[in-house]
Order: C-alpha cells, then sequence, then structure tokens
C-alpha cells in the first residue's frame, strides 16, 4: 500500500493502492476494501484514484460516492 498523504490531516484513509480499473483503501481503522470499476462505476474509480494520488478529498468521496459500492472487503 501507498501511504495516503493526508494534507487536510484528519482523514479517515491511511493508505491506497491503485490497480487498473480498481483501487484497494486502507482506512484509519485498519480496514481495507477493494472498489472496482465494476462494483462503483469507471467514472468513480478514476475520481478516487486521483483523490488518492493527490493526497486529499478520499475519504470524503468515498463517503459520499461509492461507501458501499465495495467489491470486496479485504480484511
Amino acid at each position: 500500500m501507498t501511504r495516503y498523504r493526508n494534507l487536510s490531516g484528519d482523514s479517515g484513509v491511511r493508505g491506497y493502492r491503485i490497480e487498473p480499473q480498481a483501487i484497494a483503501v486502507e482506512f484509519a481503522d485498519g480496514s481495507q476494501y477493494l472498489y472496482t470499476a465494476a462494483s462503483a462505476g469507471a467514472e468513480v474509480i478514476e475520481r478516487m484514484q486521483a483523490l488518492a494520488s493527490a493526497g486529499r478529498g478520499l475519504a470524503t468521496y468515498i463517503n459520499r460516492h461509492a461507501h458501499d459500492a465495495y467489491a470486496q472487503k479485504c480484511t
């Protein structure tokens, strides 16, 4: 996992891993979820990947647009 930069200082995201048409997200509580284009939609995944790389806004975006649209809970 790549450590999330957390530029806002209060994100619930700890890390992420970008994959083709998918993103795995690790939250502050240690839980990990895999979001895919099939489960959340390609546009949502692209936006999540961009926010992860930017280090700001990912947790808020997930809460608003992809909360339950994960393909798999990894832990």
